[in-house]
């Protein structure tokens, strides 16, 4: 079973490179590995050197310590409920939905935030 900070590490990196509408393909051609590799880390099955996390940072635009952020409430999570903690972030629909979001202009993006607060008030 891959060890939890391996595993969160991993999770940053899909999410960051979900975000920023990069490929497993594109990340792994930046930092010179087959897009296998980035597929390893990513489901936390091989653990991410210290380099090569400074790389991925690097080619992402975020600062190695970027990927252990939250780790220790992923940590409490687990040790409350026994089980891997929910993370919305995770799901495909919901990142594609947050990186769209920031690429609406920003007088634009605060009235749409506006719009789905009311919406979610009346549901």
């Amino acid at each position: 079973m891959a060890h939890l900070v391996d595993v969160h590490v991993g999770k940053r990196i899909r999410q960051r490179r979900w975000l920023i509408g990069m490929t497993q393909q594109k990340l792994a051609d930046m930092v010179g590995i087959k897009f296998q590799q980035i597929q390893k880390y990513e489901t936390g099955a091989n653990r991410v050197s210290a380099s090569r996390l400074w790389d991925i940072g690097e080619a992402m635009g975020v600062p190695a310590a970027f990927f252990f952020e939250g780790l220790k409430d992923d940590v409490s999570q687990i040790a409350a409920a026994g089980a891997a903690p929910t993370d919305m972030l995770g799901d495909k629909e919901a990142m594609e939905l947050v990186r769209t979001y920031y690429a609406i202009p920003e007088a634009q993006r605060r009235r749409l935030f506006e719009l789905a607060r009311v919406l979610s008030d009346v549901a």
